[in-house]
Parts: structure tokens; sequence; C-alpha cells
């Protein structure tokens, strides 16, 4: 395990608001549906590590009311059969996205998110798998630990 680095929020106060403000328009402003929000949250978190995220989404997901079931596929989503063709299209544009460095946004991803989504929604689907890799990185790379649930 590793130790905390340092209190990224605390050592820039107004990066760390500016990285508020976009999670806020995301979430509050946006207009996608929670669920899409929940899914590509939660698989970007899976594809970087990032155990408080990962740990976040989990339970917010849990709260919003979708199944134990729903959630534990969303990282083996390829091989379930539990998600529609809009959330398969979801999860494989934030796959392309979070590691677009090694995949380079395929044509066949693009075409399939823009069947099921405006080109206004797919750019605010984007800007979602973004924000979410934004955290990913400030939690992975300042190390932040998450909570330990009680028994």
């Amino acid at each position: 395990m590793h130790e905390p680095r340092f209190n990224y929020a605390d050592a820039a106060p107004d990066a760390y608001q500016a990285a508020v403000a976009l999670d806020r328009y995301i979430v509050k402003e946006s207009g996608l549906a929670p669920r899409i929000l929940h899914l590509l949250k939660l698989r970007a978190s899976i594809i970087n590590g990032c155990a408080f995220c990962v740990d976040m989404h989990r339970k917010e997901a849990l709260h919003s009311g979708l199944s134990e079931q729903w959630i534990n596929m969303v990282s083996v989503w390829h091989e379930s059969v539990i998600f529609t063709e809009e959330e398969r299209a979801v999860l494989a544009w934030t796959d392309a996205l979070t590691l677009v460095a090694e995949t380079r946004a395929p044509d066949a991803d693009f075409q399939a998110i823009c069947k099921h989504f405006s080109p206004a929604d797919v750019t605010k689907i984007s800007l979602a798998i973004a924000g979410i890799n934004v955290w990913n990185r400030l939690a992975v790379g300042f190390r932040k630990a998450h909570p330990i649930d009680a028994p």
C-alpha cells in the first residue's frame, strides 16, 4: 500500500475547484442520465485502477438503485449480457477515450455511440469521461486512500 503524498485540494484550491465545477456541470447540468454517468465513471475508474473512485462510484450506483450484479459486471462488460446496446456503446467509448493513446478512438466505437446519442450528448459523454479521468489521475497520482467501511 502506498502512503498518501499530499492533499491536492489544499495545495491548489483553485485547481481543485475547477475540477469540482466540471463535475458539477456533468452531474447537474449536462442532462445525461445518472445511469450513464455511473456506468462511465465506474468503468474509467476500473481501467485506471483508482480504488478511491471505484469505491465511491460503486456506492453511488448502489444508492441510485442499480443492482449489485449490474455494477459488478462493469469490469467484465465485454463478456456480460446484462448491458443494453446503448450501455455497451457508452462502455466501449469510455474504454476508447480512457485508453486513447492506445486505441486512437476507433471509428467503430464512435459510430456505435453516435447511433444511440445526439452529437451534443456524445460531446457531453466525452466530457464526462474526461472528467472522471481527471479525478482518477488526481486520486491515483496523490495516493488518495478509499475509506474502509465499518463491518
